[in-house]
């Protein structure tokens, strides 16, 4: 079976453009669709219900909720609102959220992990029909059970990076969702921990018959590599030393992306001619591929990765 190829709704996409780029991603072929809840941006649980409702077959993706934002039944409740009307075509990334907008927000937890545990046991019990009274450190329901639980689940996918996260992902999901970058070594890593669950693979990405042209649309994207939320993609690299050293001495992101090495800037991105960007996805063995379309232009971008379709 092919490895199906979905593709990102940039979060910064304008909101009148959502429902286009999500009918035209459909009408291309693309497999899946995933929406983001960056903050401050817009809501996945929103962008996802008005995308299903405009489109007809395309898999909606929500990558991800964070656990500390939402109480688990009220997330149920939304979760199991989509599944309802829009069966089979939901999938539900649930994850820590990024570490410094929850402390934003006051809602980074003392122990993320034991957060995500929890929550993944009582939403799963939930959206399966059972009656659940759970006494967490963090999830805390007495004797709830939702009156109309979907026919059909939506599968949970754990949005995680580093090893004692996805260590609990293999426990309690259905699947992983990996950030960008995605490469064979860090695919690797993560396979060792999760076994066989589902793997989802973001990448950074652009399609030109120019391959010097795709590189330079995804050279932006890559500066947060840098930061230390990333560190758990960049340690299997081979020249992970050399990238800290780079990017330490680096007066900004932005001067970081511009000096990375082209053969490095390849391997975090899949960037190049539709034969290129075809080739690098097959030496990453993920078991769903998500492309984040670089460039200023979201639609046009769209349209040249749906390329590697063919």
């Amino acid at each position: 079976m092919e490895t199906p190829i979905g593709v990102i709704a940039p979060p910064t996409l304008p909101a009148g453009q959502l429902l286009d780029y999500a009918e035209r991603a459909d009408a291309l072929g693309f497999a899946e669709l995933w929406v983001f809840e960056d903050c401050f941006l817009r809501g996945g649980v929103a962008q996802a219900a008005a995308v299903l409702a405009r489109t007809g077959r395309i898999r909606v993706g929500i990558g991800i909720l964070p656990a500390g934002a939402r109480n688990a039944a009220f997330a149920c409740l939304d979760l199991a609102t989509l599944a309802e009307l829009f069966p089979g075509r939901l999938i539900a990334g649930i994850g820590h959220g990024t570490p410094a907008w929850m402390r934003q927000t006051g809602t980074w937890p003392a122990s993320p992990v034991t957060l995500l545990r929890e929550y993944f046991d009582a939403t799963r019990a939930l959206l399966h029909g059972e009656r659940i009274t759970v006494a967490g450190k963090y999830v805390r329901l007495e004797d709830v059970r939702l009156e109309q639980p979907p026919a059909v689940p939506p599968p949970l996918y754990a949005g995680v990076r580093g090893p004692r996260s996805l260590a609990a992902a293999a426990e309690v999901a259905d699947g992983v969702i990996l950030a960008e970058p995605v490469t064979p070594e860090y695919l690797h890593q993560a396979r060792e921990v999760v076994g066989t669950k589902d793997i989802v693979a973001y990448h950074v990405a652009a399609v030109h018959d120019d391959a010097e042209r795709a590189r330079a649309l995804v050279r932006p994207h890559l500066e947060t590599f840098g930061e230390p939320d990333w560190a758990p993609h960049i340690a299997p690299l081979p020249f992970a030393a050399e990238f800290r050293r780079l990017r330490e001495n680096a007066a900004s992101p932005s001067d970081f992306a511009r000096q990375l090495p082209d053969e490095w800037a390849d391997q975090l991105s899949v960037a190049g001619t539709p034969d290129q960007a075809r080739a690098r996805l097959a030496e990453i063995p993920a078991d769903h591929h998500v492309l984040y379309p670089a460039g200023p232009d979201p639609l046009a971008a769209l349209e040249n990765l749906a390329r590697v379709l063919a």
